[in-house]
């Protein structure tokens, strides 16, 4: 027994050394980059993030350290990443705006259908947990809302409870909903950067099919299929074709 607590408060105590740790990298990456060290910043946080920390300010800090060394499709992708996790930060949106007015393809993306866009800029919101605490606050608030209903002896209490209730639940399953939504956008890598400088699209997958249109590096692109060291890909304007599997990372 006293091995088993003893393992158990190394590993706890390891964990905490490695959280340390990583707050260290994280500190030593912003001085490199407040004194213009923008290589040595990203070779920190790349550390933390190597170790699998998510966090949309870190990912933020790598994109800006990228844009400052004129990495555009690195910048682009981090910014990507960080706006996954956050997608209504203003920050995260402007600077990658202006990271995409560096690259060299301009693509006019297809038009939306209205509840698209509508759908998409309610779940941008907030943060993919800020919609589910709002679901979990508005049901449990809906429950008392039934228990009211179910235990005053007043009718009018009895009215709001039942109304009062039976709109903060539908309220918290449209926020779960949403929660839900950003959580499978975020697990998706559907999504991808191109880091090859110029490269062309094929018909199928192979080097010798037909060439239909070339694309620049730093453009956002649509994975569809995956076969092989190929990937079937769609861009903004709806054209699809072939990319080799190096030519591209995966958002």
């Amino acid at each position: 027994m006293k091995q088993i607590i003893g393992i158990i408060l190394m590993m706890c105590l390891s964990g905490y050394l490695y959280a340390g740790d990583e707050q260290l990298l994280i500190q030593k990456g912003n001085k490199a980059y407040s004194l213009g060290n923008y290589q040595e910043a990203v070779q920190y946080f790349r550390n933390v993030t190597d170790r699998g920390l998510e966090a949309p300010e870190l990912y933020y800090n790598l994109g800006n350290s990228y844009f400052k060394m004129n990495d555009y499709p690195a910048a682009i992708l981090w910014y990507e990443r960080a706006k996954r996790l956050e997608p209504s930060n203003e920050d995260i949106i402007f600077n990658l705006n202006v990271a995409n007015t560096k690259i060299s393809d301009k693509i006019e993306p297809l038009p939306e259908m209205f509840y698209q866009r509508w759908f998409r800029a309610v779940v941008q919101l907030t943060s993919i947990d800020g919609w589910a605490k709002l679901g979990v606050i508005l049901f449990i608030i809906g429950l008392f809302s039934g228990i009211l209903y179910l235990a005053s002896g007043i009718l009018a209490l009895r009215k709001i409870g039942f109304g009062v209730g039976i709109v903060l639940i539908i309220l918290a399953l449209f926020s779960f909903l949403f929660s839900w939504s950003g959580y499978t956008r975020k697990q998706s890598t559907n999504e991808a950067i191109i880091f090859t400088p110029t490269i062309t699209v094929k018909s199928s997958p192979d080097e010798k099919s037909t060439d239909l249109f070339v694309v620049h590096e730093g453009t956002k692109i649509i994975l569809l299929d995956h076969i092989g060291n190929w990937y079937e890909i769609r861009i903004a304007n709806g054209s699809v074709g072939w990319l080799p599997a190096t030519a591209l990372e995966k958002i």
